[in-house]
């Protein structure tokens, strides 16, 4: 059986002429299930005549469709974000080219009706051969794409067998280097669909909308005899295809208000159901417009995994997605970097979301090559590149949450590209085209950057440094920036205030939606999730595929919680004499929402009630004046909520759209502080107030009858992902300054009468520089108070990962209540989404369980902190005015070795960190590094806590 296909550049053949993915009210028998399957280790040891009926695959295992069949023991998965996992040698594919062979055994119903019928397979990765009852289909390539054959002349009423031979490799490999992890087989749905004679062939529906008038324009063009389009609300009846209506009193579509009205495209022998939606895509005056207002993606990159299924996704988590998505005010989607299973357009028609639809294409790994051979700018790779980009254009084309097509990712540059851009210019011109990697501008319609960093942004929206005047004068995104790898991304809120401020500057997608985590268990049967290099690939690239604003069972990390705080749609802020709520979305006023206060007194609610905010149009503002409230002595504040007035179809009433604080009373003077307790000195042992410190280090060993270790001065972290980004990755500066490594040298334990004050030098080996820290501990009878005074000496190298103290505490003091910013985790460049409040979490609770373990949990602006067990034993410590802390099971040694999940296992005591600062996190693993004003360098600092027992 000849293999010459799985080479050749060409797209394939057999299959019909693309056109719109839909449903009618013609017969269809879907054919997933269970089928017979056989993986070969290549195409020379793959059976031959398995298209055939008398082929004998009693043998063959069963494999589920739609599923890839590395997922379900056969082969392992692998992850490379740029390299090609074979030689590059285009069009050329290792022999060692895995092969499944797919056979499935299928009857007719009685009532199927005598009509022309098409076998559609909605995708198969990497390249496929069909056969039907013996004969030969065609061969089709473009893994997320669909394919249709004509197969009703070929049906029998039973015992129908369909074949499918699937290579893992092909020449199209070539094109879907994708950043994910290579996965095989037929992995989206199969489907028989009667066509009827007389039917639909395929339909554009065409709904223009005129925000000047309130106008729309409705039309269908279609392929079939005498096709029509009926929309009842809108009181269209049978409008002819090629004739357009004009409707007043339209109410548009846009991501905040997705209104769809219900019709039906149809002939004599076929009606398909319709969602409309009214909207105009325009670039003007260097902006890109709906419906005449500029719009400000708040969007994300969104791969399709599930860490059991990997691509092959059900429609469910396809719907949580988008309601997660929602109720983090994210209002946009790049389907990075091929086109989503058509379902999942469907629901952002529905709940509303801006889309950039996506080419399933991407050369990156030419890169490592100086795009040496690079199939972007070679002839013999035209009719492959067209051909994608026809068939995700005619499959989506009547969506009208897509607002831009998007040439693919990450291919370079070249003639090829700019043929896709020509043909969907004109195919579509209502939609305008995107493609980052046409740096020059020369053949799309918007300027798209990938991580620029905020001075670059800036400097874009300026209009400055830039000779190119096509690129000067367009609207610009960011397709990808905020790398959310690990504890991250740093640097959100700069940004928002960058997109805010240049008009043409018109926000950006996060990378990515989500951790494409694998699940997996390990010998004790615990469950972790899997990334490059743990199926034992020889090249890959480790964790990098773990970087998402969403954990791999769809858990929401931090960033998804800061994403959502900074980009909320309605910002809630303290103004003259009361509180300013300003519209920041984009076409719709605040009519849906409700406003709720509760004043708190250090965190304990007072009083509560409804704010009256009145009417307020996008883009607008108003002054509310705050409400009574009664009078309150200790730090108060005003937290106001804009919340849904009544059940969407994405959240229930009552959820949280944006909230915003308001200082009412402020912290009053400090307690006097301890002192007046005297040192006293035995042998073994010096006593000051409720402590107990050790005579020659002076380190505090017990307090109030509990015992301590520590506090000493820390200045290690466990280094996140961006720690360990970057060209020059401040990870590596700190272990070569020996941070992770530092010694203490008590240097004085000074016994005075009321006072014990120790002097340290803290410090790397083999090296010069280091900290000197001062410790002065006064008490009274039942507080213990400590000032920590630290100075660098010497020339230091680099930042410092954190400035403060670690201590740890018996076990049993496993539950954290504090007042301070929270209830989730907050770093200097990332810490929007902490408001000031009362919180209780237990110490496991406090951790991030990052899939590549690092640090996290970090708590901020605390005033103070009860860490307790169960009895109510335990430490209270109060800032002056305020510390950040963390509390662990394990050690920063132990987080920082840990290379999965199940590497942390929780010891007998908690670990507490109680610091100064921490360094920023920025987004250097993909990205620019953390902001001038959040990097932490080595200064004199001094901070101030005091220490109370609790019986």
């Amino acid at each position: 059986m000849s293999s010459s296909y799985v080479e050749d550049p060409a797209p394939g053949h057999g299959a019909l002429p693309p056109r719109a993915a839909f449903a009618s009210d013609a017969w269809a028998l879907s054919l997933n299930g269970t089928w017979r399957f056989l993986l070969s280790p290549s195409i020379a040891a793959a059976p031959d005549g398995t298209e055939r009926d008398d082929f004998d695959d009693h043998g063959w295992d069963t494999i589920p469709v739609p599923s890839h069949w590395q997922l379900q023991g056969h082969g392992r998965p692998a992850y490379t974000n740029v390299r090609y996992p074979f030689p590059v040698h285009p069009p050329e594919v290792p022999s060692d080219n895995a092969t499944g062979d797919y056979r499935l055994t299928f009857d007719l119903p009685a009532d199927r009706p005598d009509a022309p019928t098409v076998l559609r397979f909605d995708g198969i990765d990497s390249c496929a051969r069909i056969w039907l009852n013996g004969h030969e289909l065609g061969v089709t390539k473009g893994s997320r794409l669909p394919s249709e054959f004509d197969v009703g002349a070929l049906l029998r009423p039973r015992d129908n067998l369909l074949a499918v031979r699937v290579h893992q490799w092909s020449a199209g490999s070539y094109l879907e280097d994708q950043d994910m992890w290579w996965l095989s087989g037929i992995f989206r749905s199969v489907t028989l669909l009667a066509r009827p004679a007389g039917g639909v062939t395929d339909y554009t529906v065409h709904a223009g909308y005129d925000h000047r008038t309130g106008r729309g324009t409705l039309s269908v063009s279609a392929s079939g005899p005498d096709v029509r389009i009926s929309v009842p609300e809108l009181g269209v009846t049978g409008l002819p295809a090629g004739e357009s209506a004009q409707l007043d009193g339209i109410e548009p579509w846009s991501a905040e208000s997705p209104r769809l009205y219900a019709g039906e495209v149809y002939t004599a022998t076929e009606r398909v159901p319709v969602r409309v939606g009214f909207r105009t895509v325009t670039i003007e005056d260097g902006q890109l417009k709906v419906n005449g207002r500029r719009i400000l993606f708040r969007g994300v990159n969104r791969h399709e995994h599930h860490p059991e299924f990997g691509r092959a996704l059900p429609r469910e988590f396809a719907v949580a997605d988008i309601e997660l998505m929602k109720r983090h005010n994210i209002n946009a989607v790049r389907t990075s970097h091929y086109p989503p299973d058509p379902a999942f357009l469907e629901l952002c028609d529905l709940y509303g979301l801006w889309v950039i639809d996506e080419c399933d294409l991407e050369t990156h790994g030419f890169g490592e090559l100086d795009w040496a051979g690079n199939p972007s700018d070679d002839p013999q790779w035209a009719d492959a590149y067209l051909d994608r980009m026809r068939r995700m254009v005619e499959r989506d084309k009547n969506h009208p949450s897509i607002v831009l097509w998007s040439l693919g990712n990450e291919a370079h540059t070249g003639r090829n590209l700019a043929g896709m851009a020509e043909w969907t210019h004109e195919r579509d011109p209502s939609r305008p085209v995107h493609y980052e990697g046409d740096f020059d501008c020369a053949y799309v319609d918007v300027f798209s950057r990938m991580y620029a960093d905020h001075d670059e942004v800036d400097r874009i929206g300026r209009r400055v440094d830039d000779e190119n005047p096509r690129r000067r004068e367009l609207p610009f995104l960011l397709c990808e920036f905020a790398h959310a790898m690990g504890n991250g991304p740093g640097g959100l809120l700069e940004y928002r205030e960058l997109f805010e401020r240049h008009p043409r500057c018109q926000g950006g997608f996060i990378w990515e939606w989500l951790d494409h985590g694998i699940a997996q268990r390990d010998e004790h049967g615990r469950e972790f999730f899997a990334y490059g290099g743990d199926f034992g690939e020889p090249l890959h690239d480790g964790n990098f595929v773990i970087d998402g604003v969403v954990h791999p069972d769809r858990t929401p990390s931090p960033a998804l919680v800061e994403f959502a705080k900074v980009f909320e749609p309605v910002r809630i802020t303290a103004g003259s004499g009361g509180i300013r709520i300003a519209n920041h979305y984009d076409t719709v006023p605040l009519d849906g929402l409700g406003f709720s206060w509760v004043l708190e007194e250090e965190g304990v609610a007072r009083a509560e009630g409804l704010l009256d905010v009145g009417p307020v149009p996008p883009g607008g503002s108003v002054a509310v004046p705050l409400p009574p409230l009664p009078p309150t002595t200790a730090e108060s504040l005003l937290t106001v909520r804009a919340v849904l007035s009544a059940d969407t179809r994405w959240a229930a009433a009552g959820h949280v759209v944006a909230w915003g604080q308001v200082p009412v009373t402020p912290a009053p003077e400090p307690a006097a502080p301890a002192r007046g307790a005297r040192v006293t000195a035995t042998e073994d042992r010096l006593r000051l107030g409720p402590g107990t410190f050790d005579p020659g280090t002076g380190r505090l060993t017990s307090l109030g009858g509990h015992p301590v270790h520590g506090p000493r001065l820390d200045l290690w972290r466990a280094p996140t992902d961006n720690d360990r980004g970057s060209d020059r990755p401040e990870e590596q500066q700190w272990r070569a300054a020996g941070l992770h490594r530092l010694q203490h040298r008590v240097e004085g334990v000074d016994v005075r009468e009321d006072e014990l004050v120790v002097r340290t030098r803290v410090a790397p080996p083999a090296l010069g520089f280091g900290m000197l820290a001062a410790y002065h501990w006064t008490a009274d009878a039942g507080r213990l108070r400590l000032r920590v005074d630290v100075e660098p000496a010497g020339a230091w190298p680099c930042t410092l990962p954190r400035l403060g103290l670690r201590m740890a505490l018996p076990g049993a003091f496993g539950t954290a209540e504090w007042f301070g910013a929270g209830p989730g985790e907050a770093y200097p460049d990332s810490r929007q989404s902490a408001r000031a409040g009362r919180f209780v979490r237990t110490v496991e609770e406090l951790q991030t369980p990052y899939v590549y373990p690092q640090e996290n949990g970090n708590r901020t602006e605390v005033r103070n902190l009860l860490l307790t067990s169960g009895g109510g034993a335990g430490i209270r410590v109060d800032g002056e005015p305020v510390f950040d802390f963390t509390a662990r099971r394990w050690t920063t040694e132990e987080l920082d070795a840990a290379t999965h999940t199940t590497d942390l296992t929780a010891g007998e005591l908690v670990h507490l960190n109680l610091d100064f600062a921490q360094h920023g996190l920025g987004s250097a693993s993909c990205g620019p590094g953390v902001l001038p004003p959040y990097r932490l360098q080595a200064r004199k600092a001094s901070l101030t806590l005091t220490f109370t027992p609790l019986s």
